[in-house]
């Protein structure tokens, strides 16, 4: 047994992917060298690729607007460059206000998956909500009539009904004759305000004048006589 006399060859580096060898020597003492042994070694990639995302995250735009994502990109430490290989999900659509996300895979040759990369996308609720009136646009009224108000209705496409939210402006006098007004405006959670929406009260005078006479009645004058009238 002369394995302790066995000499080894390595040129195995651990630190960097590839195929290496380990080639085994030995002599007896009568100087007689063996066949040589090799092994193969292979030193396996087993680092994962690296995804950088392109710009910044959370990404706003504004709801109807064309939304263009920045991409990412892929590295990794034997392939190199792999950005062409990175699969992108987007599941954005502007059309429709709310928060996206973007996700970017990618593997290398050898199979390692990078940690998946993701961008967040707000789409910003940029439409204001609708006032719908109650009743007529116009309302006549007689004056001293009491005046209950038919308020409106507010919808919203992201926040639904928020009628409740309404602030009305009610300037309607009916002790005293005249054209009032009815503001009614709302704003959604977005901040986003309605139109404002009018309704005119017209308050009528319905009250008759006074006549008052000036001076007596009944007035004697004599006959023949010139009459002038104290008028009224």
């Amino acid at each position: 047994n002369i394995t302790a006399n066995i000499t080894a060859t390595s040129t195995v580096d651990t630190s960097i992917v590839g195929s290496y060898t380990v080639s085994y020597n030995v002599a007896d003492a009568a100087g007689n060298n063996a066949s040589v042994l090799v092994r193969i070694v292979n030193v396996l990639d087993t680092e994962s690729p690296v995804i950088t995302l392109v710009g910044t995250s959370p990404v706003s735009v504004n709801q109807g607007a064309t939304y263009t994502d920045a991409g990412a990109i892929a590295a990794d430490n034997v392939d190199g460059n792999i950005t062409a290989n990175i699969l992108t999900n987007n599941t954005v659509n502007t059309a429709v206000a709310g928060t996206y996300t973007v996700t970017y895979n990618v593997t290398d040759s050898q199979g390692n998956a990078a940690a998946e990369a993701t961008r967040t996308v707000n789409v910003l609720d940029t439409q204001a909500p609708v006032i719908t009136l109650n009743g007529p646009t116009t309302i006549n009224i007689s004056q001293g009539d009491n005046y209950s108000d038919a308020s409106a209705t507010a919808t919203d496409n992201l926040d639904g009904n928020i009628t409740a939210n309404i602030i009305t402006t009610n300037t309607v006098n009916t002790t005293t004759a005249g054209t009032y007004t009815v503001t009614y405006n709302v704003t959604d959670t977005a901040g986003n305000t309605a139109t404002p929406v009018v309704r005119t009260v017209n308050v009528l005078d319905t009250e008759a004048p006074v006549i008052t006479l000036t001076g007596t009645s009944p007035v004697s004058v004599n006959q023949g006589a010139t009459y002038t009238d104290a008028n009224a």
